[in-house]
């Protein structure tokens, strides 16, 4: 019971986080290059929107270190409190702030701001939740309680994507005066929900028995850092997904539009492709217990390479058929194989002391690196090539060798014990 109430627990915390940032991701693409910069030409306006996306990225790792050290050395469950928090207030406030036309210059500023907070909290927000559900999980199910995560994650971009797609519908332009903003005001919702089952949650039975030992040891950061295999391996075999994930869901929009599709076709295959997520994820997860970690996630990185330019073929025919499937196969299928395991095998890589800390660095240096200019450089690689999608495919491309060859460096753990490691700092390449 208390292992389903922590898989439940990191899950809808994780399902608000990524709620609040997607939302943001699609409002990029299709509201505030208008709504923030509409002096702008559509390119620069775009770009200025993904910019802005981008620069959430910029706090990510730091609130991976400083939200990660009171998890590693706290409780993971307390900076989990903290970090919905700090999310559903910031987004909540994005739902609210005027636009260009009424308030000038500080509307896009104020919108940095609060994309600042939002990064911040979501950089705290993956090593605490990994940390809570592998720790209270079973060496032959850390696959499936990790992938859980991105089930959660798929769920708020399911959410997110179907409220976006509805409220696009509406007649006139009360999408942009007032539609938009309800996806927002709803995640107050969502934030009450999520402190309600977490503040609930006990701490993990791993934390709890080195607790005193923890306390003695040195700084979190610091012992991630002292070793740094792990780390970088760790951020490097996350740029296939990272790549390919954001350029999907948040370019893939933009990308649809230039070429004459709606607004509610881009969401509606970002809404289908999440909704498949839910199953998937599990199902890698899963699999990577009974198979292994490293084939299942080289099998996607594989996948993603062989496939994206079939798959951008796909989004360029305009047929909404086609957009849906190229959208399920690119990111449901290739991507969430490798993301679903991504938390898990970073988890493994790290011991008790610095779990948080070394989950959270690694994943959000690879969000900041990989992934949160992603959407920008898709659509200066596009533009570059006189609106052809082949600079985008090579440049995923690129993220899928550099991923592979990362990955089979990574040791092998499915099925070992993390109570075997409680002494271990950070053991995974030492």
């Amino acid at each position: 019971m208390v292992r389903r109430k922590a898989a439940l627990a990191a899950s809808v915390g994780t399902l608000l986080e990524y709620y609040d940032y997607y939302l943001f991701g699609l409002s990029a693409a299709v509201v505030f290059p208008k709504l923030f910069f509409p002096d702008s030409s559509p390119l620069a306006g775009q770009l200025y929107s993904f910019a802005a996306f981008a620069v959430g990225f910029i706090l990510r790792p730091i609130g991976g270190i400083v939200l990660g050290h009171i998890a590693d050395r706290v409780g993971r469950q307390k900076a989990l409190v903290l970090t919905i928090m700090m999310m559903g207030v910031s987004t909540f406030l994005i739902g609210v702030l005027p636009g260009y036309r009424s308030i000038g210059v500080a509307a896009p500023i104020l919108l940095v701001v609060l994309r600042l907070a939002q990064g911040f909290s979501t950089g705290g927000e993956m090593g605490g939740a990994t940390a809570l559900a592998v720790e209270h999980a079973r060496a032959d199910r850390r696959g499936l309680f990790g992938a859980l995560l991105l089930s959660g994650s798929g769920v708020a971009l399911f959410i997110s994507s179907g409220l976006m797609s509805l409220v696009s519908s509406l007649p006139g332009d009360q999408f942009l005066t007032w539609g938009w903003r309800l996806p927002y005001w709803l995640s107050v919702v969502l934030l009450v929900a999520g402190l309600i089952i977490r503040s609930r949650v006990p701490e993990t039975p791993v934390f709890a028995a080195d607790r005193e030992q923890v306390v003695k040891r040195r700084l979190p950061l610091w012992e991630v850092l002292r070793r740094p295999r792990p780390l970088v391996l760790g951020v490097l075999f996350g740029f296939a997904n990272s790549i390919g994930g954001y350029v999907l869901t948040v370019y893939g929009p933009a990308f649809l539009k230039d070429r004459g599709s709606p607004a509610s076709v881009a969401l509606t295959a970002t809404m289908i492709a999440s909704g498949v997520q839910i199953v998937l994820a599990p199902t890698w997860g899963i699999l990577s217990d009974r198979v292994g970690r490293k084939p299942v996630f080289l099998g996607g990185c594989i996948a993603l390479a062989v496939l994206i330019f079939p798959i951008f073929a796909m989004f360029s025919s305009g047929k909404p058929a086609l957009i849906y499937l190229g959208m399920t196969l690119g990111f449901s299928v290739c991507v969430i194989s490798m993301s679903a395991l991504s938390q898990t095998i970073l988890s493994e890589l790290f011991g008790t002391s610095a779990r948080a800390t070394g989950v959270g660095l690694g994943y959000q240096l690879t969000a900041v690196l990989a992934g949160g200019f992603a959407p920008m450089i898709a659509s200066a690689l596009t533009a570059a090539a006189g609106g052809a999608s082949w600079g985008v495919c090579l440049y995923m491309i690129g993220g899928c060798v550099l991923s592979a060859a990362a990955i089979i460096a990574v040791p092998e753990s499915a099925g070992r014990s993390l109570a075997a490691r409680r002494a271990a700092t950070v053991e995974a390449g030492s």
